[in-house]
């Protein structure tokens, strides 16, 4: 069920380039989100559409988001003050379910952070997580420290080579499925889209499950608009449908996402 509230700003940091965190405290919201959803924040008084943002991460009452400035919107949300107060919706979506024991997180840039609530969360019910983060270089890594503490492992790859792995986070799951079929029992991914196409190709090769959370422009975020709708393959795997991934995701399985239309 979401929540309406008006949310305390607890703090505001930029993290990286272009990346701020920010916690904000509301109990409704953090005593019912699961990892992968989002919430949905209303960016200044001029601008219309809410801004979608996954949940990073949950202490107590308190609810963490990381977000890329891109535009007014989140160029506002980044000026906010501690001690303000922000509309915020949420959560919204649907999240990871945790299914298996070992699971692979696999990210990519801003899509890291969601992750991270993945990770805690499936570590607290015992199940074993490692992950792959990529980045494009070395002043864009983010979050090492948290996934380490909730992680058995944690693999780095930078495009330019500055930090970590040189190449793309797909070329490490390649490298790990490769060495060892048996690292996981279920993929989780999150990341730019070209990005989750490579892993969702990579897991049927490898025939391993695998749940991605898309990124689609939205209006509404509760499904009524159809901003986000995007191609998913009809059940049985012929023809096609469509899906909200405000709604109907933001989190799918890998093989029933129509790629090219995404």
């Amino acid at each position: 069920m979401p929540f309406q509230r008006n949310c305390r700003v607890i703090e505001v940091n930029q993290i990286a380039n272009g990346l701020f965190s920010l916690v904000f405290d509301c109990s409704d919201i953090a005593g019912s989100t699961k990892a992968g959803q989002f919430v949905h924040i209303s960016c200044g008084d001029g601008l219309l559409l809410r801004r979608p943002i996954s949940v990073c991460d949950l202490d107590g009452s308190l609810v963490r988001i990381i977000f890329q400035v891109k535009g007014s919107g989140t160029s506002w949300l980044s000026e906010r003050k501690q001690g303000e107060v922000i509309d915020v919706l949420g959560p919204l979506g649907k999240g990871f379910a945790l299914d298996g024991s070992r699971l692979l997180l696999v990210g990519g840039g801003i899509g890291v952070p969601p992750l991270l609530m993945a990770a805690r969360q499936a570590s607290e019910q015992g199940k074993k997580v490692n992950a792959l983060l990529g980045f494009a270089d070395a002043d864009k890594v983010i979050l090492l420290p948290e996934f380490a503490s909730a992680c058995d492992w944690v693999e780095v790859s930078t495009e330019n080579g500055s930090l970590g792995k040189h190449g793309y986070v797909t070329d490490l799951l390649i490298s790990r499925l490769e060495a060892n079929q048996n690292i996981c029992d279920l993929i989780l991914s999150c990341g730019p889209q070209a990005m989750l196409s490579r892993v969702a190709h990579i897991a049927k090769e490898h025939h391993m499950p695998c749940q991605v959370s898309l990124e689609q422009r939205m209006g509404c975020g509760i499904g009524a608009c159809l901003v986000c709708s995007c191609g998913i393959k009809s059940p049985g795997g012929e023809g096609k449908s469509f899906a909200r991934v405000c709604a109907d995701g933001p989190v799918f399985s890998s093989r029933e996402v129509i790629w090219d239309e995404t």
